[in-house]
């Protein structure tokens, strides 16, 4: 296993494919979860959107484990030289973060519906285990906690957007190229 950082290019297909399906299903789930609180009662609608975010956030989790793994076992490109100290610590509290919420969310979301006594069935195909017994002070609290935890990770995700925008296209270190197939990253 070659921890050593690796110079400056791109991410492995790998980590680019989980990094934007990832990508792709938090913001399927947000907007989801956006939608579904809206709609008022237990329609149909609202209970297959239920049934939809809660299946986004237990992949979600799963493939960010996988993605934990991936990155534990093989090396970043390195940030470009060109960037100040405080931005790669910034870079790296900012990934640290992203990580953190990725994990902490689906958690938190699984828990909240435990103490709501519903369990979650993934697919609609796998029942998972309950890990706490119905709860009402605890689901109001979870609640609190995962939507908190849903307007951190947005808040997260916008300042990595744009730090990413920054270093694109006023600094042009072309670091989007980092995590796409195409393009080359300069340092």
């Amino acid at each position: 296993m070659n921890r050593s950082v690796k110079p400056t290019g791109r991410y492995s297909g790998v980590a680019m494919l989980l990094h934007w399906l990832i990508a792709a299903l938090i913001v399927w789930g947000f907007a989801l979860g956006w939608v579904m609180t809206d709609i008022p009662g237990f329609t149909p609608t609202k209970l297959r959107y239920f049934s939809w975010h809660k299946w986004i956030g237990v992949t979600v989790l799963a493939l960010v484990l996988v993605r934990v793994l991936w990155r534990a076992t093989h090396a970043a490109p390195a940030l470009p030289r060109s960037m100040h100290g405080w931005e790669k610590g910034a870079a790296h509290l900012g990934h640290f973060a992203l990580y953190l919420l990725m994990i902490a969310i689906p958690v938190s979301g699984y828990l909240y519906s435990s103490a709501a006594g519903i369990q979650v069935v993934y697919l609609g195909i796998w029942p998972l285990p309950t890990l706490i017994g119905p709860d009402t002070a605890l689901k109001g609290v979870l609640r609190t906690v995962h939507v908190t935890l849903d307007y951190a990770l947005l808040a997260v995700v916008v300042v990595h957007v744009l730090a990413v925008a920054k270093h694109q296209l006023l600094d042009r270190q072309n670091v989007l190229a980092r995590m796409l197939p195409f393009g080359t990253p300069r340092d």
